[in-house]
């Protein structure tokens, strides 16, 4: 190929379980050998052609609107296709999120057109650059990995029923309970004997709004009275349950439109 080769690679390992890796990468000259994963490789094409082989059948990744889905332990490849590369981001998931014994659907059909999957494996990959929204990266992982089950036949999604006001009603007794602490969904519905994605349902029909939005505008709303307190940000944020002051300071700019400090001396109040 003509030009320079460019090869970026951004990789990490986020604190969502279920998901072994993070990779988002940008090639314009590359051929993967044949290999396999433990995991299954949940790819979105950004931009750019990929051509690639999944048990010996060769497939073309053309389409950024399509997903493609490659299963733990079956030998692929990938290779560019024309000078200008690809971009690409994939999730790693382990076999808790999706069985290994579902292999052969995504070997019959590794390239998914479904923008409504695409969509949300997109804002998954918004929260993972962060460690600091835990129920929100979890909540999103579980939609995604219901979306997948679907797609392998292994799923159907249930909409709530009258149950779903009373479950909505206790997982808001949890969160407004443990507004410091937090509360991932895997212990919500561990204690509320629920699916997550039923769980995350019922709130949000109930509600109006996910459970990690919720508990996001208790944390601001107690953040704004110590503010107003006199408490200092760095301290404001570890009390409401925040990751840190800049944590604070992205939440609570998004909601108010001014950094924590600046509320505060709008309002008569000093930090210093």
């Amino acid at each position: 190929m003509d030009g320079p080769e460019i090869h970026q690679v951004d990789a990490w390992r986020p604190g969502v379980p279920g998901i072994t890796e993070v990779l988002h990468a940008h090639f314009t000259d590359h051929a993967y050998p044949v290999h396999t994963h433990t995991t299954w490789d949940l790819m979105l094409l950004d931009d750019g052609v990929v051509d690639f082989a999944l048990d010996r059948t060769r497939h073309g990744a053309t389409d950024a609107s399509r997903v493609v889905l490659l299963p733990p332990g079956v030998p692929h490849d990938g290779r560019t296709v024309n000078p200008a590369g690809f971009r690409k981001r994939v999730l790693y998931l382990s076999t808790d999120v999706l069985p290994a014994r579902l292999a052969g659907k995504a070997v019959a059909g590794p390239i998914l057109g479904d923008p409504a999957l695409r969509a949300r494996v997109h804002r998954l990959h918004g929260t993972l650059r962060d460690q600091d929204d835990a129920l929100e990266a979890q909540s999103r992982l579980a939609f995604v990995r219901e979306r997948l089950l679907v797609h392998l036949d292994a799923h159907r999604v249930r909409p709530p029923g009258r149950e779903g006001d009373r479950l909505a009603a206790r997982l808001r007794e949890l969160l407004d309970a443990r507004i410091a602490d937090g509360l991932t969904l895997d212990e919500a519905t561990t204690l509320l004997h629920a699916h997550p994605t039923h769980l995350i349902r019922s709130f949000s029909r109930t509600y109006g709004l996910p459970p990690h939005t919720y508990l996001t505008g208790l944390r601001i709303d107690r953040a704004r009275r110590l503010l107003l307190a006199g408490e200092r940000p760095v301290a404001v944020a570890s009390a409401v349950g925040f990751y840190d002051q800049a944590h604070l300071n992205r939440h609570f700019k998004r909601h108010l439109g001014v950094t924590p400090v600046a509320y505060a001396r709008r309002n008569g109040r000093s930090l210093h």
